[in-house]
């Protein structure tokens, strides 16, 4: 029987099954929608630029841009979209009725295997030596003491996601063979969580603030992506037609998430009531809630996408090779 801490965030669980770790482990998109009259590069009339958003904490800096007046400050319009999961954001995209999205490098080589159909234009979060994004975690009673101990022992993952990619890269960054690494597929989030601290799973990877969460309940971090961060990040993306269209729009908007992130990274606790209001972070886990650093301004380097395509390309989820200048778009940034 799980207490009241972990009963009170499951409703949160399913919603949390992003970003980081719920692209769409198919590789595939519906098709774009007809574009139908095309509009002039730029108009005279302020742009609206609609980016649909999940409940993850990689969106934090997108509130803070809207709670501060930043983005009227910097001349264009946003309209934020809920969406509760990656399938339903990748509808409205693929649909054209949201412009632009925080996903990952393997969600956008799924979107352009045909054709270029959108672009990253900046990381979202990123981890580093001290803020992680995904944790593999142990049970309580798995009696694995050791990483060494990990080996053979099925991990629960989502299969064909960046949660895989992460937890193959770390592993193997840590003398891991391919024969080690045993997964199984527990692409449901919240039964994850429940699994492993049940007992059923001996081990499972989580993103942040799961892995808090879990750890709060009696499971154990084995292994985190601040050992190895080059591997584990989140980027802003956006449909190529409304790059063409209206680049300066896209720049104003990374100009203004740029303010938001300086903002966020020098008062942090300034903004901890749009976790809570967002239901970003279980409530529970508020008081002791570490705010993670921002992503300043950058990309996701040419390393990081080849390592990436190489792995996407070993699991048979993408079938060709992917130019890095098509889908990464760094011109764009303030």
């Amino acid at each position: 029987m799980l207490n009241k801490v972990t009963r009170y965030s499951f409703g949160l669980l399913i919603s949390l099954a992003l970003v980081l770790g719920a692209c769409s482990p198919s590789g595939s998109f519906p098709t774009t929608a007809s574009p139908g009259d095309q509009q002039p590069a730029e108009t005279i009339e302020p742009v609206t630029l609609k980016v649909v958003i999940l409940p993850v904490l990689d969106t934090l800096p997108i509130r803070v841009a809207q709670k501060e007046g930043l983005f009227e400050k910097n001349g264009v319009k946003v309209e934020l979209i809920p969406a509760q999961a990656a399938p339903e954001r990748d509808q409205l995209i693929s649909a054209g009725q949201a412009d632009g999205m925080i996903n990952e490098v393997l969600s956008t080589m799924f979107y352009n295997q045909n054709e270029t159909r959108v672009e990253i234009v900046r990381y979202a979060r990123s981890a580093t030596a001290q803020d992680s994004l995904f944790a593999i975690l142990v049970a309580g009673n798995s009696g694995i003491e050791t990483l060494d101990d990990l080996k053979g022992v099925e991990i629960g993952i989502s299969q064909g996601t960046v949660i895989e990619y992460v937890t193959s890269r770390l592993l193997e960054a840590e003398g891991f063979a391919e024969a080690d690494i045993k997964s199984i597929a527990v692409p449901n989030i919240s039964s994850r969580v429940e699994l492993l601290l049940n007992g059923e799973l001996k081990a499972a990877v989580l993103p942040e603030p799961l892995t808090s969460l879990a750890v709060s309940q009696g499971a154990r971090v084995i292994l985190a992506d601040t050992s190895h961060p080059e591997y584990s990040f989140s980027t802003l993306s956006f449909r190529k037609e409304i790059i063409d269209q209206h680049p300066e729009a896209i720049r104003a908007f990374l100009k203004a998430v740029e303010e938001a992130v300086t903002q966020l990274n020098t008062s942090p606790d300034q903004y901890k009531g749009i976790l809570s209001d967002q239901k970003l972070v279980p409530g529970p886990l508020l008081p002791t809630f570490k705010m993670p650093v921002f992503s300043t301004s950058g990309v996701p380097t040419q390393a990081q996408w080849d390592d990436t395509l190489a792995w996407a390309k070993s699991k048979g989820l993408v079938s060709k090779d992917l130019i890095y200048a098509d889908s990464v778009n760094a011109s764009l940034l303030p």
